[in-house]
């Protein structure tokens, strides 16, 4: 048994390798492509009259009071549009327990029953935490009442909602799980017609939106390029959904939901990295579409009842009109913008920690400041820091300034600094700030 433990874990070692190093080398779009340049992205027209709308939410770890709000908010939302009122399903996207214990379970349910209405859908699926537990099979049908594998027909339209098994390890599936995937898309799309096949599972498919070069699934990559015009969700990454690489088009839509208990960004091309801020995570995402195969995709921060971001498919099927293409949301980026005016300031916190705040760069609509590569010197020139911290990007407030904290004898009280810093967009478009003074306090 020991000997077998440690082939597998050799065989998953290198496969993780050989992904992270395809992660720097390659770009993340190593999966089939379509569409064409565009000179602006689609805007939602005034007569798109939705014919279903859903809500999906992922990664909640035991953080129900966040579910509460997310299902509260979204009767809230749309009980009373005018164009179409109401939601008709929820979908949760997997990782709602930490160890997959039972209790967990339970708790994530008693949470939904109380706040889903009756005649709405209510659909979850299995992450790699329920995983954990040797009885999720069990537990999942316990408390949830439908297979961990579905598909359920809302207003006409076919959602493909995937546990799958595990197999070796938590995050992969069973050949007969993906064989299940594969048949169910077939069949959905025969069903749809001209409508959009909505596809959701918990973990991404590789190298497709932002994350998924580490915490995407390469086994999902081969049935979702047989299969162009499907819309797929996923989470897992807890990576943030208003980076805008969260959305991908190549032969199929593929949309990252972000997280509802924690985010989590990558760091110089390494992930786990969580940034100041990161313990600030509800997101939701909005799915509509209409009877000619239009989707639109909305995100919601929960924290600040704002939506982030609104992206519109004027047809789902047709991948040689797709708009948001890596080639294409990459050459909408555009270099960040810092004031001429910029101060910073440093004070020291109660635990001893040097703050540094400075204005922060402005990003071209639509897009973010992803990380800032700062450098101090003191009166003489020399440099005391120079170092790289993410942005709180995914935290929507009136804070116009980027903030990080450096070691307490890094800087002398009383003394003046310079600093320069450099901003880098999530496709790294960069500018450097003009050189400002302060004095740390």
């Amino acid at each position: 048994m020991g000997t077998f433990i440690e082939i597998k874990n050799w065989i998953v070692g290198v496969v993780a390798g050989v992904l992270m190093v395809l992660t720097v080398v390659l770009p993340s779009q190593l999966v089939m492509i379509a569409g064409g340049s565009v000179t602006d992205f689609p805007a939602v027209p005034e007569d798109f009259v939705p014919e279903v709308r859903v809500v999906a939410f992922t990664d909640s770890h035991n953080r129900n009071d966040n579910i509460a709000d997310a299902v509260d908010t979204a009767y809230e939302l749309f009980d009373n549009d005018e164009t179409y009122a109401g939601i008709d399903g929820f979908f949760g996207l997997g990782d709602f327990s930490s160890i997959g214990a039972e209790g967990d379970y339970a708790n994530y349910a008693a949470t939904l029953n109380e706040h889903v209405r009756g005649d709405t859908v209510l659909v979850n699926i299995h992450g790699n935490h329920e995983f954990k537990n040797d009885n999720y099979k069990e537990y999942f049908v316990k408390y949830f009442g439908h297979d961990p594998d579905t598909v359920t027909d809302i207003n006409g339209f076919q959602f493909v909602a995937f546990s799958g098994e595990r197999s070796m390890t938590e995050w992969t599936f069973t050949p007969s799980s993906l064989k299940w995937l594969d048949d169910s898309i077939t069949e959905a799309q025969k069903k749809s017609g001209s409508k959009p096949v909505f596809v959701f599972q918990h973990p991404h498919a590789w190298g497709t939106v932002y994350g998924s070069t580490y915490w995407g699934d390469p086994q999902l990559n081969p049935i979702f390029n047989k299969h162009p015009g499907i819309v797929d969700f996923s989470g897992h990454s807890h990576f943030p959904m208003n980076d805008p690489r969260s959305i991908l088009q190549t032969k199929y839509t593929t949309v990252g939901c972000g997280a509802m208990a924690t985010f989590e960004t990558d760091k110089s091309f390494m992930p786990g990295h969580h940034p100041a801020g990161y313990e600030k995570a509800a997101q939701i995402t909005v799915i509509e579409a209409d009877r000619d195969g239009s989707v639109r995709i909305r995100g919601y921060d929960l924290y600040s009842d704002t939506f982030f971001c609104d992206y519109y498919i004027e047809d789902a099927n047709d991948p040689d009109t797709f708009a948001y293409t890596y080639k294409n949301r990459k050459a909408h980026d555009e270099k960040p913008v810092f004031a001429r005016d910029m101060q910073a300031t440093a004070y020291k916190n109660d635990g001893g920690e040097w703050i540094i705040s400075f204005d922060e760069a402005q990003a071209a609509e639509g897009y973010i400041v992803h990380n800032y590569t700062v450098t101090i010197k003191d009166e003489s020139g020399n440099r005391v820091f120079s170092g790289k911290f993410v942005d709180d990007y995914f935290v929507f407030d009136d804070d116009s300034t980027a903030d990080f904290g450096i070691g307490a004898d890094t800087l002398e009280s009383g003394k003046t600094y310079t600093l320069t810093a450099k901003a880098e967009t999530a496709y790294r478009r960069t500018a450097v700030s003009p050189e400002i003074t302060f004095t740390a306090q």
